[in-house]
Formats: structure tokens, sequence, C-alpha cells
């Protein structure tokens, strides 16, 4: 008869891929608001639920609550276990966790291992994941060589980070991990960007991937990606590494934003409300201006107008006050804003950081 075996999170960290299946037993709000990689969310109790062992924790006392929840939980994991897991064979290898490593995923663990499979526990539960990627955070990004990729808005950024990965080499897109482009009209169509705790995860689990004798390409991002602050040891690293900035005309640029920013045609009044946030920073008549553009379909005058008056002072004053090394930076030029353009620029740009 087999029974749980408890490991300690820097043992599960190490150990990650030799687990078959990840299962977070804690409730779906908990999970959303950040879980471990890979981690499928079967929780023994749902929101509802928790929230009534809770109170009746809280009101009546521990006895009381784990009356009331006992059956609960005995029945989420009967359904879990013939919904997710009955096709699994004998040498299925699970690993369980909850919050603090106690009740919920002890009794969920407890059940799965003694119909026979080989299952552990995380000791400690979320709480000791959180701490160690809070620890991580603080200390990782030092021993990591990056080379920032600076540029004013709309120089395709992000496109070429996206195409040194394609190319081989180690990148750290934040905005696709903040699901942001990181400016004011940054927000992406139809998604939400992370919690402060996913976001740092998703940092971490990508950062545990590189080697550190190899350089990490990052974008010149500010402290914040929308919502989303980037952790202090990665700005701090950030800000002190070399940078390569690559340089495109106004019309290059142009051309590139309407195609990333084609969603605000078909919302309008999205738009002008993100407008209307720059009012303390370029007044009101500026920005009915801008707005009038906007409702006129006049958007290419809009965009290199917000280009000129609004993003690159504001980008020139970021990267002068915040980048020690910019001005030895390598140049980059970006000819066009088609993808042989973007392919010979991150070629030049990789060539440039010397990591051929």
């Amino acid at each position: 008869m087999r029974d749980p075996v408890l490991l300690p999170i820097e043992q599960v960290i190490a150990a990650l891929p030799e687990f078959d299946t990840i299962l977070d037993a804690r409730s779906p709000l908990e999970y959303e608001e950040d879980h471990l990689p890979g981690a499928l969310s079967v929780p023994v109790l749902d929101d509802r639920e928790r929230e009534r062992v809770g109170l009746a924790n809280a009101t009546l006392g521990a006895f009381e609550a784990k009356r009331l929840g006992a059956p609960i939980v005995a029945r989420n994991i009967g359904d879990a276990i013939e919904r997710w897991f009955s096709d699994r064979d004998r040498h299925w290898r699970p690993l369980v966790y909850c919050w603090r490593g106690g009740n919920r995923s002890g009794a969920f663990a407890t059940v799965l291992a003694r119909i026979g499979w080989r299952t552990a526990v995380l000791e400690g539960g979320y709480r000791a994941f959180r701490r160690y990627v809070v620890d991580a955070l603080a200390r990782h990004p030092g021993t990591l060589r990056f080379v920032v990729v600076g540029g004013r808005t709309g120089c395709a950024k992000s496109r070429l980070i996206g195409r040194l990965g394609v190319l081989g080499e180690q990148v750290l897109d934040l905005e696709a991990l903040a699901s942001h482009r990181g400016s004011v009209l940054g927000a992406l169509p139809d998604a939400t960007q992370p919690s402060q705790k996913r976001f740092e995860s998703l940092i971490w689990d990508r950062l545990r991937t590189f080697d550190a004798s190899r350089p990490v390409y990052v974008e010149s991002e500010s402290r914040k990606v929308g919502r989303c602050q980037v952790p202090e040891a990665l700005i701090t690293a950030m800000r002190a590494s070399p940078v390569c900035v690559i340089d495109a005309d106004t019309s290059v640029r142009g051309r590139l934003l309407l195609a990333e920013y084609e969603h605000f045609r078909s919302d309008l009044k999205g738009l002008l409300a993100l407008l209307e946030c720059l009012v303390p920073l370029h007044g009101s008549v500026r920005v009915s201006e801008w707005q009038a553009l906007a409702q006129a379909g006049r958007w290419p005058e809009l965009v290199e107008r917000l280009l000129l008056e609004h993003y690159d002072p504001s980008y020139d004053r970021s990267m002068r006050r915040n980048f020690g090394r910019l001005a030895e930076a390598h140049r980059i030029r970006l000819a066009g804003a088609d993808p042989e353009a973007i392919d010979l620029a991150a070629r030049a740009l990789r060539d440039a950081s010397g990591s051929r």
C-alpha cells in the first residue's frame, strides 16, 4: 500500500519534468492568481465551497468546518479521478499541492497514492513555491548577461525580439508575458493581464531556462508593463546592461504601428477615452486635435503626430535617465516594415551584440 511522498520545494523544482501531471488542488480563483508551471486546476473545493468551509471554520470551529468540508472534498476527488485520471496506468506519477500543503492536497494525494499511483505532495504548498520564486527573482537576474533592445516607439522591438527567438537566441519578452504593449494605448484586445504574482512566476519560469554564458535579449521596458511591475532586480540588471538601439524612419514606424493597433479602428470610443488620459501631459487643446484626427479617420496623420509629440520625447527622456550605457549603444537600421527588413535587422542585432 502506497503513501504519498512529501517533497521540499527545491526537490520539486529540480524534478518538475519528471512528474506526469501537476495537480493544483486549490480553488479556481487561487489557481487563476498564480500556479506552478504546467499545473492543472483540479480543485477539491471550488470557490463557493471554499468560502462556505472557511466561514464555518471562523464561526463554528475547525471540527465543524472539517465535518462540512469532508464529504464535499470526497465527492470532488472522486469526480476528478473519474473525469481526468481513470485511464492512467500504474506508472503515472502526479504531484499535488494546495495553499500550505495540508488538508486539501493531503486528502487528494492520499486517495491517489492508495490507488497505487506514485504520488508526491509539495511540502508547504503554493506558499513555498511563491517564496522560492521571490527569492530567485531577487538573485537570478544578476547572474545573466542581458542585451537591451532599445528604440523609439514603432521600431518593431517586439517583432525583433520574436525573430531573435526564432533564430535560436535567448529572449525575454516581457510584453508577451504581461499581455500588454507597455504604453497608454498598449492594452491588447481580448486579453487580460496576469496578476502580479503570475507575471513574476512567468518571468522566473523563463529566466530559469537561460544559459548564463549566452546573451539574453530584452526590450527596454519601463518599470511597469501595463499594470504589471517588473521585478526590482531584473529592472536593475537591465538598466546596467549594454544597449542596441533600433533606428527607423517615422513613415516606417507609422506603418508598423497602424498594423499593430488596427483594433482601434473598430473601437473609436475606447481610443478617444485613452487619449483623454493624456490631457494632464499635453493639455486639452492638443488632445482634442488628436481625437479629431481619429474621428475623421486620418490614421497616418494621427500616428505621426502621436509619435512626434508624445511618444518620442517621452521615450528619449526615459532612455537617457534610466540606461547608463546608452551613449555606447550599437545602432541598427530598420529599413522597412516588411518581414525581410525585420529579419535583416534581427540578424544585424545578433551580430552587433556578439552572440554568434
